[in-house]
């Protein structure tokens, strides 16, 4: 008996958009529907799984390799697939959302990769979901351009061998979108929503220029999540009629169980893995929510006192280094976050040392590129790694057989030498604070403090500070973190953007509306698995 025909999608709560229609039209809706009903099921489930570790965790306190999955770690013998020409070079990548703008510098940057991001750099507006499709469809076509409204300035493409090669970000895994369900109500992952739509209407396209359609996986808790996602691709391969192995896959190991599991997850992915990246803020992010009652020794100090060099991070970047070079993938490192000050040369000029620094790290140790926020940022990692590189694409004969790290070393977060200060309680407030009132306007990439925070940094924020309250860190200054000091800080901070801002900015703006929610989910009992989950909740369009 054949399987019956998918339900038809419905756009609910949605204002129609010029274009819409090009990027939803009836064949890529019917496409949305099947991988909907085929693959939402077990996402559900897999949802369902990461509530029981989380659990598991909580009782025990600890984490450890899986001994289910040991066979696989054993066995020398599998690689993952070579790496296409495309991605073969991956030096320095850089980050960003898809508005119109950033398509075109991002893809101009000088970079060979772009990461185009439909997830934490991107509020999850119907405008930014369907006009991000739109942009890059219209990049591929060499049909975008772009005039400043406020400076009057053109955007144009450089010529196609200039241009990075684009590796696309969905949203993660426990994220619905809305403005598409099915016949019962039901919404469509944002996951399935921004992979299909980009595969149905790219994959061709990309063959046809000498590429293919590649991805960042982000928030993937489980080796069962990246299968998924393996057969998520088989089968959107298969029914589009695009030759198997052509997807291309980048897992962003962000999680503290997927550290874990880093080998599962590239065998699972074998015939359509790349690599695996280090990221840094949602690292952290899970680490503090998985154990966050896990007492004092996995408090975790100021987030900026966290830094690569700390001994639990660097277990767990020369592990990933050492496991992707194992099998044959691109090892890629963090982020370098900051944003150039067009008015303080002696502020750009610290910074720019601090990145060469991490660079020149990352570079030594093995990795084989890394990440960059700003277009100006690209030369300085381009030099960290042509320096170690040469002209050799990536260093993965680099196997790092010296790297040996146990269960115990990923989770050691009492090994920093370091403790929680007042100033980093503002710090975090301030971030939280300004970064979701911006998210609420639909921007999911805001420069503050001369740095780039998406999603993840104000996650980050949010949770040490649940954390800290939970755990009643007493600061520097000899005071107890507590839910009533966290609402003096936010209210002060409150006080100092309607200064700065002006009455009539401030009550144009989302101001009140962030300080409440980021006190929310901060002080809240219950801790909100995903801060993005209440706030889209209260997102406008």
């Amino acid at each position: 008996m054949s399987a019956p025909a998918p339900s038809p999608l419905a756009i609910v709560d949605a204002e129609p958009l010029p274009r819409q229609e090009e990027v939803l039209s009836e064949t890529a809706l019917a496409f949305l529907a099947e991988l909907h009903r085929r693959f939402t099921p077990r996402r559900d489930e897999l949802l369902a799984r990461r509530a029981e570790r989380r659990a598991e965790i909580a009782r025990t306190s600890t984490l450890d390799f899986l001994p289910g999955t040991a066979a696989i770690r054993a066995d020398d013998s599998w690689k993952v697939a070579p790496a296409p020409p495309a991605l073969e070079d991956r030096r320095v990548e850089i980050t960003g959302p898809t508005d119109r703008k950033m398509t075109i510098n991002a893809l101009n940057s000088g970079a060979r990769v772009w990461l185009a991001d439909f997830e934490d750099a991107s509020a999850p507006t119907w405008e930014n979901v369907v006009t991000g499709q739109l942009n890059l469809i219209d990049a591929y076509t060499r049909s975008i351009d772009f005039t400043d409204e406020r400076t009057g300035k053109t955007y144009a493409l450089r010529p196609d061998e200039e241009l990075a090669t684009v590796v696309m970000r969905p949203r993660g895994w426990h994220l619905d979108e809305r403005h598409l369900t099915d016949a019962e109500g039901t919404p469509v992952p944002g996951a399935l929503v921004d992979f299909g739509l980009y595969f149905f209407h790219n994959a061709q396209r990309l063959l046809d220029l000498g590429k293919g359609p590649y991805f960042y996986l982000p928030k993937t808790e489980s080796h069962l999540e990246a299968r998924l996602w393996n057969d998520v691709f088989v089968f959107a391969q298969d029914h589009l009629g695009i030759p198997q192995g052509t997807v291309r896959a980048t897992v962003l190991i962000e999680t503290i169980t997927a550290a874990y599991e880093m080998e599962e997850i590239l065998y699972e992915l074998r015939d359509h893995a790349s690599g695996l990246n280090a990221g840094r803020w949602d690292y952290l992010f899970s680490i503090v929510k998985n154990f966050r009652d896990g007492g004092p020794k996995f408090v975790l100090p100021d987030r900026n006192a966290v830094t690569m060099t700390a001994p639990f991070m660097r277990a767990y970047t020369e592990l990933l280094v050492r496991t992707c070079h194992k099998r044959g993938a691109h090892a890629i490192g963090g982020m370098a976050a900051f944003i150039p000050s067009r008015r303080d040369e002696e502020v750009n000029k610290v910074a720019f040392e601090k990145v060469k620094a991490d660079k020149d790290r990352e570079a030594n140790d093995g990795f084989d590129g890394s990440w960059v926020a700003h277009p100006d940022l690209v030369p300085i990692a381009m030099e960290s790694f042509d320096r170690v590189l040469g002209d050799r694409p990536n260093q993965k004969d680099r196997l790092r057989e010296d790297v040996d790290v146990k269960a115990e070393d990923l989770i050691a977060i009492d090994s920093l030498d370091a403790r929680p200060t007042y100033a980093g309680l503002v710090n975090a407030v301030q971030v939280g604070i300004r970064y979701i009132e911006a998210w609420l306007r639909g921007l999911g990439a805001v420069a503050i403090f001369n740095l780039m925070e998406d999603a993840a940094t104000a996650e980050i924020s949010r949770s040490q500070i649940w954390q800290w309250i939970n755990a009643g860190v007493v600061l520097d200054n000899g005071e107890r973190v507590t839910a009533e000091l966290a609402r003096k800080v936010a209210a002060e901070e409150l006080a100092n953007i309607r200064a700065e801002t002006g009455e009539e900015a401030f009550a144009a703006g989302n101001w009140q509306q962030a300080h409440d929610l980021l006190l929310k989910v901060a002080l809240d009992e219950d801790y909100a698995d995903f801060l993005t989950l209440p706030a889209y909740e209260q997102l406008k369009g």
